[in-house]
């Protein structure tokens, strides 16, 4: 495989998707740090949906006609734009972009706000995987969290999904709720399998700056009986054929996601909508970053200003090494030895000292392997070892 070269142009480009951020939600959770605003008043559709057509067509025809491998509708709440405007903007992506005839297009739902009608109305927009933030089925959980949405209420809107005819579903669960037990952690996967689903997302509730929980911390459960929950579900979720295949993601045979596998392999991705961020790589193997401005208002100024909604900012070389090692550690498969070469420009040499303190310390598998991967006792420390691979200090000399 063709390394990258910080001066010189780059062999196969990347895999490319495309990130669309919508950020507006019914009411904001208390555990949420995501870019996500509760909604006043009316929703300003047409509005919103003419920026983001317009965001779509700022960014050079350099990354736009590269083959698109997926779209992923996120948020806030994307379902409570009508599938119709989902549709007129699958239709601009197509127009724009190359998108490929077996994209893995993505829309994120919530069971409580499926404002704009049937799951067949996206299916004919375009849509073929749907993800359903349904957290937990227990009652008094999803009043915990804020949510305003039941359990019958998720078992419905799953329902709806398949008889709409959409093959490939996501359950978002969270597990380490306020005061959960194992067996109610259990309770939770067991009612997710029974449905059905082709992957489950299972993740741990954590506290995030800037959030009401942050401020105000419920009663969770103690780091030990969390690993047990995370240990007891992990095992109901094998039992049932789902593969652990990153850190929070379970899915059946071939139904990991694509979207997200792009991000954890270093892979480039456009993005548009307010606080969307993107990473692209040009042709001459430089890598950038880019966050469009984080207020919906603000970002649908700078839009329709014609001012860029937000700057492109370079890779320098000596971040890549931990950019790519935080998001490949998380794949319990790892990724290949030239696959960091090939995606990041740098040599292998390029990942000391934290590799080799890495594989003295029993956290990374040996490389004869032809594998970055992260051992098993690496998995159940993967902080700490993805840590390892921060940028360091350069030594001061001690010569006067």
């Amino acid at each position: 495989m063709r390394r990258l070269s910080e001066h010189s142009g780059m062999g196969v480009p990347p895999p490319l998707s495309l990130y669309v951020h919508f950020p507006w939600c019914v009411a904001k959770c208390p555990y949420c740090d995501f870019n996500s605003h509760a909604l006043r008043g009316e929703l300003p559709a047409d509005r919103y949906l003419a920026a983001l057509q317009q965001d779509l067509r700022s960014w050079s025809s350099e990354f736009r006609r590269r083959p698109l491998q997926s779209v992923f509708f996120g948020g806030g709440t994307p379902s409570l734009f009508p599938p119709s405007m989902l549709a007129r903007l699958l239709a601009v992506i197509a127009d724009e972009c190359a998108l490929s005839g077996d994209a893995e297009v993505t829309l994120e739902a919530n069971p409580g706000a499926l404002e704009h009608g049937a799951f067949a109305g996206y299916v004919t927009a375009g849509i073929n995987r749907l993800s359903l933030g349904v957290q937990s089925f227990d009652d008094a959980s999803l009043q915990a969290l804020g949510r305003i949405h039941s359990g019958a209420d998720a078992v419905q809107a799953f329902a709806a999904a398949r008889a709409a005819g959409i093959e490939n579903i996501n359950l978002d669960l969270m597990y380490a709720l306020p005061e959960q037990s194992i067996d109610a952690a259990v309770a939770d996967v067991e009612r997710a399998l029974a449905l059905g689903p082709e992957h489950i997302s299972h993740y741990h509730l954590t506290l995030e700056p800037n959030t009401v929980f942050y401020a105000r911390p419920p009663a969770l459960p103690s780091a030990d009986l969390a690993w047990s929950i995370q240990a007891a579900c992990g095992r109901l979720l094998t039992d049932a054929g789902f593969r652990n295949y990153e850190v929070s993601a379970w899915g059946q045979p071939e139904r990991a996601c694509r979207h997200n596998l792009n991000y954890w392999r270093y892979g480039d991705y456009l993005a548009i909508g307010a606080g969307a961020h993107a990473k692209v790589t040009a042709a001459d193997g430089r890598v950038f970053r880019c966050v469009r401005a984080a207020h919906p208002r603000e970002y649908q100024r700078r839009i329709e200003a014609g001012v860029p909604a937000g700057a492109m900012q370079a890779v320098v070389a000596a971040d890549r090494p931990f950019e790519f090692m935080l998001n490949a550690l998380r794949l319990r498969d790892g990724v290949l030895l030239d696959e960091y070469e090939a995606c990041t420009g740098l040599a292998l040499g390029s990942l000391e000292p934290g590799l080799t303190d890495a594989l003295q310390a029993g956290l990374l598998d040996p490389l004869h392997t032809g594998r970055l991967r992260a051992s098993d006792r690496g998995w159940r420390f993967l902080d700490d070892l993805q840590g390892l691979f921060l940028p360091r200090p350069a030594a001061v000399s001690a010569d006067p």
